[in-house]
């Protein structure tokens, strides 16, 4: 292993300064790195000091379209100029027009709710489920949803609640009823132990993110779709992470031959912006009547307009070509680097979303990770103490993601010779 000449990265006054202020003001929920990041461009950002990092996490797949999209710009300079905001008690274009773009691209939905984030439309999702039931003539008791370990669906109560992960949990009971796990996801008993006619739901990832980066395998959602439809409940697909052609298809569902009753989506929607939404299928999406949910600035015509700016961008065959030529060099990538330090046990995904799980000599390592894989300048994930997790730009290039893969290996080479 040859040896690594020590990289500094010394912070200026003004960086010194925010860092300390906004460890002053902000509730401590967060951890932010020892940075202020100031600018971006593709699938590169730039920190106030100067240092660049290459990408490979995408404000949580967020920033699929990387940073400083023309389009995404166009939309958001035209529609800042005319119209910022009007509620819900008026039409406007701009949600209009996404809505008509999401119900035609997703090939089952019929109806959409915008949210601002994707907690929200998991709520409205939640909602929606319970009310289709209470419709169907079920009572509270025949209301439940089933949602699966390793899952996560938001940090509302609720959602927090749905998300099958007891650790986000702690210290926020009472938390509501009516949410039963599956303790092993993929596992077709498992899940068929629980259904009965008191499921109103399932809500299911295509990729759990937050879970570790666990697809579902082959034939499982199509399972749960025959489960679903055996008890007259319905079929949650959460998207927020892994659609809009993070995984190769616009819709991850597409994938695996099903056509669920909801989707839920968000980060990649707005391309940076905050927004959410739900699609709705025939069979449930007249469930919310006037007056059943709501919310202030869902459907914002800004967002509205920049959302769809990239969705139009994210469904084209160029987006697709390059999450199969991008993910298949960034798992060769990864590949290539175990091959000779040895530390992943496993390296699993779909497209651009690719997790690698550390062998058990340095689990609850991946943190440390992380930071190493900073101060070398790529910006790199976590998907629990024990994986690593990439989402980099759906549009990063070959350059780039050759400068990131170097950039994370020195850092791992690092982390081998406990260099600091």
């Amino acid at each position: 292993m040859s040896e690594l000449p020590p990289k500094t990265h010394n912070l200026g006054a003004l960086s010194q300064e925010l860092i300390a202020k906004g460890r002053h003001y902000y509730v401590p929920n967060y951890k932010p790195r020892e940075m202020i990041l100031d600018h971006g461009k593709g699938s590169t950002v730039w920190d106030l000091d100067g240092q660049d990092y290459i990408d490979l996490g995408s404000g949580i797949a967020v920033c699929s379209l990387g940073h400083q999209d023309p389009d995404l710009l166009a939309a958001l300079d035209t529609q800042s100029r005319k119209l910022w905001h009007t509620s819900n008690i008026f039409f406007t274009e701009p949600p209009i027009r996404l809505a008509e773009k999401l119900v035609e691209s997703s090939g089952f939905a019929k109806k959409v709710f915008f949210s601002n984030s994707g907690a929200e439309a998991n709520e409205a999702a939640i909602k929606l489920a319970r009310k289709y039931a209470a419709d169907q003539g079920k009572p509270p008791e025949k209301r439940n949803i089933i949602s699966f370990n390793g899952s996560f669906h938001g940090r509302t109560l609720a959602t927090v609640t749905l998300t099958a992960q007891p650790k986000y949990q702690i210290g926020f009971e009472p938390t509501p009823a009516g949410f039963i796990y599956c303790d092993i996801f993929n596992d077709e008993a498992a899940i068929e132990a629980l259904v009965d006619d008191s499921i109103c739901a399932i809500f299911v990832e295509p990729v759990q993110g937050e879970g570790g980066v666990m697809p579902a395998k082959a034939g499982f959602l199509k399972h749960l779709r025959a489960l679903c439809d055996k008890v007259g409940a319905l079929l949650i697909v959460d998207e927020i992470q892994a659609g809009l052609g993070r995984t190769g298809t616009l819709f991850a569902y597409e994938q695996d031959g099903i056509k669920p009753d909801v989707v839920t989506l968000a980060k990649a929607l707005g391309g940076g912006l905050p927004i959410g939404a739900m699609l709705v299928g025939d069979k449930a999406a007249d469930v919310l009547q006037f007056g059943t949910h709501g919310t202030t600035f869902g459907g914002n015509p800004v967002m509205a307009a920049v959302a769809l700016a990239s969705v139009t961008k994210l469904a084209t065959p160029a987006i697709a070509a390059n999450v199969k030529k991008q993910g298949d060099a960034l798992r060769k990538g990864l590949e290539a680097i175990n091959a000779e330090l040895g530390l992943f046990k496993e390296i699993r995904g779909r497209g651009l979303m690719i997790g690698a799980e550390l062998v058990a000599e340095h689990a609850g390592k991946s943190g440390d990770i992380s930071e190493l894989a900073r101060k070398e300048g790529t910006l790199v994930l976590v998907a629990g103490p024990n994986v690593m997790r990439f989402l980099p730009p759906l549009v990063i290039t070959d350059a780039e993601l050759a400068e990131g893969l170097k950039r994370f290996k020195a850092a791992l080479m690092k982390y081998k010779a406990g260099i600091a």
